[in-house]
């Protein structure tokens, strides 16, 4: 029998990749909707805010930029975690069966 050897600080970075990634995609698209951005239903409305309220617009956008916070936040928290972690770890191959 043989050793493997298995990559254990991977797995929290790719996870961290990817919701920095997205927290950064959500964060920048909820300050366009704070900002500049109005609803979709604008476009089909005979008025606009007829449909959606700024106040309920508003609350959205708030809503996707804490998203988008909290996914950022996220991802810090597993870089952080991922330097206590070893960069492999060793393992006893199991007989086949």
């Amino acid at each position: 029998m043989g050793t493997q050897r298995i990559a254990v600080r991977g797995l929290p970075r790719i996870g961290a990749w990817l919701f920095g990634v997205w927290g950064a995609v959500v964060v920048l698209k909820s300050v366009y909707d704070l900002f500049w951005g109005t609803p979709e239903a604008n476009l089909y409305a005979p008025a606009p805010w007829a449909f959606v309220s700024k106040e309920q617009w508003l609350r959205y956008a708030g809503f996707e930029l804490c998203y988008g916070l909290c996914c950022l936040g996220l991802a810090l928290g597993l870089v952080r975690y991922s330097r206590f972690l070893p960069e492999t770890a060793l393992r006893e191959e199991e007989p086949a069966r």
